[in-house]
């Protein structure tokens, strides 16, 4: 499952006025985007408490600067580092993640699959681990 955990990257158009890159659902990410949410202000080496989902997927960019992202699928761990916002990482319903090591001045943008809803949350690791461990269809 943690293989599910991926970057994609994203279409540049390079121009020497700035460049620009696009994020279209179901085109470049596997999902129809509902939610966006960003994380600015974090100051620099901090980090954000982890959580998993029920349904929800994730698409993480870091608009600015870089902070790593730890996804973990109930039996093992990955940290990827986001540090260029033509890349992203999708993270699939059922992983917990951890964001942490924020440079100073970083932005991480999340497009989201849901609209917010508390119970599809876990914010207990042990709950989390449990609810993976058994059988899914």
């Amino acid at each position: 499952m943690l293989d599910d955990c991926r970057l994609i990257e994203l279409p540049r158009h390079n121009d020497p006025r700035g460049n620009l890159s696009v994020i279209e659902s179901g085109r470049h990410i596997p999902f129809e985007i509902k939610r966006v949410y960003y994380l600015y202000d974090v100051p620099g080496g901090s980090s954000r408490a982890g959580h998993g989902h029920r349904e929800l997927q994730q698409f993480i960019v870091a608009m600015s600067g870089s902070f790593d992202v730890i996804v973990d699928d109930g039996h093992g761990r990955k940290k990827i580092s986001l540090n260029r916002s033509y890349y992203g990482l999708y993270i699939p319903k059922l992983m917990w993640r951890e964001v942490e090591n924020f440079s100073s001045g970083a932005v991480c943008m999340v497009l989201a699959s849901t609209m917010y809803d508390p119970d599809d949350y876990f914010h207990d690791y042990d709950e989390f681990k449990a609810q993976v461990a058994r059988p899914h269809p």
